[in-house]
């Protein structure tokens, strides 16, 4: 064991090729990148798998792990952020993910439970979807990224944001949790 995960050995990632632990949530994100590649019609080298983004709130530090990042000509244009449970619980926590892994707004975040998923509209937080099969297809991320205008976000919005998903991801995890790096 280690953190909260039980391990139930190895598995090599669909995407990246690499080793992983095989975890009950990792078990998961491999369904998503299976679907984001096998049914979706993203290329593996459009998704960035377990992408670093540093959050702060005042001194504290974290680096959290995005789930996928998918970037289309050379733009990030949605986010997914996986997390056991509810789905209502990890909206503001997506959003704020739209708003930080690119110096502009990201036009879809989605979040999911890997059984369900939500998708937002990173610009007006608008519910779009619900379910994992109303993840945008590449042709349609295309669409809704040739629509959008990618609005910078300003600095003092990113300091917000960063403390929002400090205080959703960082402070209420117990520090045995092994998925987070505490700087």
């Amino acid at each position: 064991m280690s953190g909260h995960q039980l391990i139930l050995g190895e598995l090599v990632d669909f995407i990246t090729g690499k080793t992983l632990k095989d975890t009950h949530d990792e078990r998961y994100r491999q369904k998503i990148g299976r679907l984001l590649v096998n049914r979706k019609g993203y290329l593996k080298a459009d998704i960035e798998p377990r992408k670093d983004l540093l959050v702060e709130a005042d001194a504290k530090k974290a680096i959290l792990k995005i789930d996928f990042v998918i970037t289309l000509a050379g733009r990030i244009g949605m986010v997914i952020k996986y997390g056991p449970g509810s789905l209502v619980t990890r909206r503001r926590a997506g959003l704020a993910v739209s708003r930080l892994i690119a110096p502009d707004q990201v036009p879809i975040a989605v979040v999911t439970n890997g059984e369900d998923a939500e998708i937002i509209n990173g610009t007006t937080a608008e519910i779009l979807a619900q379910g994992l099969d109303s993840i945008p297809a590449k042709p349609d991320l295309e669409t809704i990224m040739a629509r959008e205008t990618f609005m910078t976000i300003s600095e003092k919005q990113a300091e917000m944001e960063s403390r929002i998903l400090y205080c959703y991801e960082v402070d209420d995890r117990c520090a045995c949790d092994d998925d987070i790096c505490r700087l």
